[in-house]
């Protein structure tokens, strides 16, 4: 229940994201971007998307309208600069004939989006990511769509609200009625490293955005900024939003996270129960749901002869499925993995791209357990969905874990999760308690091969006693992280966001930034 009246019915939200599925994809965000406007539209809310158009976005599969023609975007450049002193965009809409679906505008440059395929990775990723934030303010001053929220995610969005607070915005009454809300799904600040920066690289965040081409601009923190201006932020789930408090997760601004937390929020991400749903889903091989567990055995086996396992309907099967990296705690799996192998009767499927060194050693542990393990080292988007369907424990001994989403689509396909207790995966999963039959999972707190090797001898334990274990994928399959759960606690955010905004203002009026 929101401490604040809810009259938001009808609120204008614009979304402000570096990617948004299907158009854009290079990891969660542009899930979430696809999702939770879609479950915020449903409940009244005008939200549209504002993204760029980058080269791999194809014109014949999503076809656009012109909507603002030669949008011209000030860099701040000075007088006698040879930079250019305006970058030159059109805004593109796309809108699906279903009502269900948001708006979606995007930002045409062809020197920074349509010459680039990928979404992240540019040694001027500042100067991309400065423009689709300065251009969807100018985007606004055109009057096509005025937001009485905007939604910004992540650092590439984080400049816009310092930017509200200069260039003149402030004294527009368009914008001094606009609120800021920041979205944090990771601290990843850009390309710039912040946390090595000298005395005279360092950025208190405050003052003025440079130029986009000037050396300063590259070493301006704009997740910082984007902190410290924002009315409200939130980060993707209530254990990772007090992890930020902390030195080891706050990636050198947990001290700002906490002068600031009066105004730190979490909301746990969710998952569309359409899009994810065993009954209907055509990638697996068998439809089921948590009334007819039994049939998932038949996916089961179809993962088996997926990763050239034995069949056997009784073996356990243990998975990995996402990015083989350090922070995902692959070294406990690797650490423990062997002594696993040789002491219990179960199979192993990993799947995703990973780091060399990870990837030689499961290729190594594939030869020495042929039939029993089995690995995919690379990006498939159709596998994870048939190893949730078909494994019995999905294994997720993250260092951190901000959202943590693997989880709970796992869960949603009966796959039962082993985690760590961080971020996410903390807020949503409960370990299992065999006494009382709660919980949904199993659980270890300390990043330890120990604690994950006690976990994983729980679960199999557990295994053993195959009525115990329907009921325990029963009730996994039967929990509520849907986005429209998600989605109403982002109204109250919302909510909470729009009355900062007018104490804010009406308490301490916003002064302009002074420009050099």
């Amino acid at each position: 229940m929101s401490m604040f009246p809810r009259k938001i019915s009808g609120l204008k939200v614009l979304f402000v994201t570096a990617e948004v599925a299907p158009f854009s994809s290079a990891g969660g965000l542009s899930q979430v971007s696809y999702f939770l406007p879609r479950a915020l539209l449903k409940m009244g809310i005008d939200v549209r998307i504002f993204s760029p158009k980058y080269g791999s976005i194809r014109e014949d599969i999503y076809p656009t309208k012109m909507a603002v023609e030669k949008l011209t975007v000030p860099t701040d450049e000075a007088d006698d600069s040879p930079n250019p002193k305006e970058l030159i965009c059109n805004v593109k809409s796309y809108a699906e004939v279903k009502k269900s679906e948001p708006t979606v505008y995007f930002l045409e440059n062809m020197e920074y989006y349509e010459k680039r395929a990928n979404v992240y990775g540019y040694s001027d990723d500042h100067i991309r990511f400065g423009l689709l934030s300065r251009g969807a303010l100018e985007f606004i001053k055109t009057g096509y769509f005025v937001p009485d929220l905007i939604h910004c995610n992540d650092w590439h969005t984080a400049y816009i609200p310092n930017y509200l607070k200069q260039n003149g915005y402030i004294k527009e009454d368009d914008f001094k009625k606009i609120t800021t809300l920041l979205s944090v799904h990771n601290t990843y600040q850009g390309n710039f490293d912040f946390a090595h920066a000298s005395e005279m690289d360092f950025d208190d965040g405050k003052g003025p955005l440079s130029s986009f081409f000037s050396d300063r601009f590259t070493k301006q923190n704009a997740l910082k900024r984007g902190i410290i201006n924002a009315d409200l932020i939130n980060t993707v789930s209530e254990t990772y939003a007090r992890e930020l408090l902390t030195e080891e997760y706050g990636a050198g601004l947990n001290n700002l996270f906490k002068e600031l937390r009066g105004k730190l929020f979490g909301v746990l991400n969710g998952i569309d129960y359409n899009e994810f749903n065993p009954m209907t889903d055509k990638i697996i091989k068998r439809n089921f749901n948590h009334q007819t567990i039994s049939q998932r055995a038949e996916n089961k086996t179809d993962l088996q002869k997926e990763f050239n396992l034995d069949v056997s309907v009784h073996t356990p099967i243990l998975a990995f499925s996402g990015r083989l990296t350090g922070q995902k705690g692959i070294d406990l799996i690797r650490d423990t993995i062997d002594f696993i192998l040789k002491e219990f009767d179960v199979q192993l499927v990993v799947n995703g791209p990973s780091d060399d060194s990870y990837r030689d050693f499961f290729l190594e542990l594939e030869k020495k357990y042929p039939q029993r393990v089995g690995t995919h080292l690379m990006w498939n988007p159709a596998l994870p969905r048939k190893i949730f369907a078909g494994a019995d424990i999905q294994l997720m001994p993250s260092k951190y874990e901000p959202g943590g989403i693997v989880a709970i689509e796992s869960m949603r396909y009966g796959c039962i999760p082993l985690v760590r207790l961080t971020g996410g995966l903390a807020d949503s999963v409960k370990d299992f308690n065999p006494k009382t039959g709660q919980g949904n999972g199993f659980t270890f707190k300390n990043y330890s091969a120990m604690s994950f090797l006690t976990a994983v001898v729980r679960a199999l334990e557990t295994y053993k006693n195959q009525t115990t274990w329907k009921k325990l994928v029963r009730q996994s399959m039967l929990g509520d992280f849907s986005w429209v759960k998600s989605a109403e606690k982002y109204l109250d955010l919302f909510d909470r966001a729009i009355q900062f905004h007018k104490e804010a203002t009406s308490q301490n009026p916003p002064m302009a930034f002074r420009q050099n």
